[in-house]
């Protein structure tokens, strides 16, 4: 037990008895309130936390960086400020050299001769140059448009395939008159309806070349309909082969030249079709 724990405890006995001969004597006023004053002095001066520090403490905390750690242990030392503070290597750089070998080591660059980095520095930027340069020509190459060019052959006649729904057809056309033959009959008798007819001269209309070429076409599969779309998609195949340059531009702006991929979906199982359902009862 410390000596400043002993000295509180003989304080508090000190305390209790005054207390109780205040209470089993009574005395006037005056002699209580002297006990009372007699005690709070005593209590107060054995503690030091309660006395009126000096004014030289005083001073002291105001300036906490003039105090050393034994005259205040809550000092923080550790908190130095920056401008007080010693940062002196004593001549040694960061990496334990003195500060006069600096002037030996310029020449190298972390143990490589500054010429030889420069040499492979140099040789690094002209083969990422080079690589660079073969991707653009590559880029510049695949930017510009595929040279097309007409494909005919020894008779004069340009082919073309094409197919809609389940139809396909086989279409080859020449320079004539206008003549249309389907499967070995004219269109007219092939195709009775006129929108039929329509569709399969679309093409001939968007390139304005009505009445300047003969037409000989094989179709099979599917319907009319179906077969009217394979042989205009043919058709339009075949005047593209024919001059590429003049007829393509007219034909890819309508979408003759692209394959229509719509197509009846099949049946499900527990539907009447491919997506109707039978009529629902509650009951």
């Amino acid at each position: 037990m410390s000596a400043t724990t002993k000295s509180l405890q003989m304080l508090v006995a000190r305390t209790a008895n005054l207390t109780l001969r205040s209470v089993t004597k009574p005395s006037s006023t005056t002699t209580t309130t002297t006990t009372t004053t007699t005690v709070s002095k005593a209590f107060f001066s054995s503690r030091p936390s309660m006395q009126r520090r000096p004014q030289q403490q005083s001073q002291q905390r105001r300036n906490p960086q003039q105090q050393s750690h034994h005259e205040n242990p809550r000092l923080r030392t550790h908190a130095v400020s920056l401008y007080h503070g010693d940062y002196s290597d004593d001549g040694a750089n960061a990496w334990g050299n003195d500060d006069d070998d600096d002037d030996d080591d310029d020449d190298d660059t972390y143990g490589f001769p500054a010429e030889t980095e420069d040499a492979e520095l140099a040789d690094w930027a002209k083969k990422e140059h080079e690589a660079y340069q073969q991707k653009k020509q590559k880029w510049i190459a695949h930017s510009k448009p595929p040279e097309r060019v007409s494909v005919i052959d020894e008779r004069g006649r340009a082919y073309g395939r094409g197919g809609r729904k389940t139809s396909s057809a086989r279409v080859w056309i020449e320079p004539g008159f206008g003549n249309v033959v389907i499967n070995r009959k004219d269109m007219v008798e092939y195709f009775p309806r006129a929108a039929h007819r329509e569709h399969v001269l679309a093409p001939f209309v968007a390139t304005l070349t009505c009445g300047k070429f003969d037409i000989q076409c094989h179709v099979q599969g599917g319907g009319l309909s179906g077969q009217a779309g394979a042989i205009r998609h043919g058709l339009a195949r075949a005047l593209n082969h024919y001059n590429p340059e003049e007829y393509r531009p007219p034909l890819k702006r309508l979408g003759y030249l692209t394959r229509d991929p719509r197509k009846v979906e099949r049946k499900k199982i527990g539907h009447k079709k491919a997506r109707k359902s039978g009529q629902w009862s509650r009951r």
